[in-house]
């Protein structure tokens, strides 16, 4: 069963960056990879994804702030979260971008002065 660990949350203050991690129990080479944003009592929503071929994209909200890559030699993808406004607390998972599989805890971020 293929897991997802999601690290790299924690209390950051309005604009400021973090670095989020996902590291894969699997290989994710051949398979696109998301990163989800889950607000407290909301849906999860897509924030972003990178295709096996390492093509971007970004939800209208985070576009130009937060960057998705992807380390395949260590079935790691990463989230450059930068300029975070709102203070408000996120959970963000990572998962396939497609048929998602079993969610992992997530990793928090705070955003608070």
């Amino acid at each position: 069963q293929v897991q997802f660990v999601e690290s790299g949350g924690g209390l950051v203050q309005p604009g400021g960056s973090l670095r989020l991690s996902c590291t894969v129990s699997g290989s994710i080479s051949s398979i696109s990879v998301g990163w989800y944003c889950q607000d407290s009592g909301k849906q999860r929503e897509l924030v972003a994804s990178v295709s096996s071929g390492c093509s971007e994209n970004y939800g209208d909200s985070v576009k130009d702030r937060f960057t998705i890559s992807r380390y395949n030699a260590k079935n790691t993808v990463y989230l450059q979260l930068n300029s975070l406004k709102h203070e408000k607390t996120d959970v963000y998972y990572c998962n396939t971008r497609w048929d998602n599989l079993i969610w992992g805890q997530g990793t928090k971020v705070a955003v608070s002065s």
